[in-house]
């Protein structure tokens, strides 16, 4: 079928789309400008990512509900020391992950946890755990001492928080 046997509105909003697809691949095709400078400084080294640590020291559990008395964690606070590891328990309300405020942790501490977390599903958030009696763990190996606030992603907007003590 050619331009001519389409009707004169279908032909103008194909000739639009066809413009502005041509449009798109010429904004998204242009390379960056190459630099120009000579300046001879290397660039700064890039930061040293730590690598997992395990559990040196005691496995502390905690457990996750959604019930009609609310969605929890239990304990809610928990004081573990330096190489002791956490083990969350989905028991019911789910589904539940773990998620740590990179704001409300100590500083240095967001690196390793980064490497001690496994299976993120974004910066800092456990995965999502769709089963009872799943569980998810963290080593808190080689974590700098502090108080380190999370919550479950699903359930913050009903109160769902806890705090864990590194000393």
């Amino acid at each position: 079928m050619g331009w001519a046997m389409l009707p004169k509105s279908c032909a103008r909003v194909l000739l639009a789309l066809a413009v502005c697809a041509m449009c798109v691949m010429l904004a998204c095709g242009r390379a960056e400008k190459p630099r120009t400078d000579t300046g001879t400084a290397a660039p700064p080294p890039a930061p040293s990512t730590p690598s997992a640590q395990s559990i040196a020291g005691k496995t502390w559990d905690v457990k996750m509900f959604g019930d009609a008395t609310g969605y929890r964690f239990d304990p809610a606070s928990l004081t573990i020391r330096l190489g002791d590891g956490v083990r969350w328990t989905v028991v019911s309300g789910l589904p539940h992950n773990v998620t740590f405020w990179s704001d409300s942790i100590p500083p240095a501490a967001v690196p390793v946890l980064r490497a001690n977390m496994p299976q993120t599903t974004a910066p800092l958030t456990g995965p999502l755990l769709m089963n009872p009696s799943q569980t998810y763990t963290i080593s808190f190996g080689g974590a700098p001492a502090g108080t380190y606030h999370y919550y479950c992603t699903p359930h913050l907007a009903f109160g769902m928080k806890g705090t864990i003590t590194v000393q």
